[in-house]
């Protein structure tokens, strides 16, 4: 299993348009995906809507768990994800 953090450094945060992008990823894997504000209260990072109810803004760190034969991947793509903004400009 992964665990690993990350901090949000787009301009919106999760907004509608950036879940959607992060779950269009998310789905790609097979391995479990949680993720959340704390580590003790993580959601399924493959629910649009649970990933929604976060409000993560700019500046929130996440916290991910991830279980599975692709874990390492999935982790490398969701970092991807968040570093290039989720393709916004800033």
């Amino acid at each position: 299993m992964l665990e690993q953090r990350i901090t949000l450094i787009n301009k919106l945060g999760l907004h509608a348009r950036a879940t959607a992008k992060l779950i269009n990823v998310t789905t790609q894997f097979s391995s479990k995906i949680m993720m959340g504000r704390s580590p003790d209260r993580l959601v399924d990072a493959k629910s649009i809507m649970s990933v929604m109810l976060l409000a993560a803004s700019k500046g929130t760190e996440l916290y991910f768990q991830i279980e599975g034969n692709d874990e390492t991947e999935a982790w490398q793509a969701i970092e991807e994800i968040i570093l290039q903004r989720f393709g916004e400009e800033e």
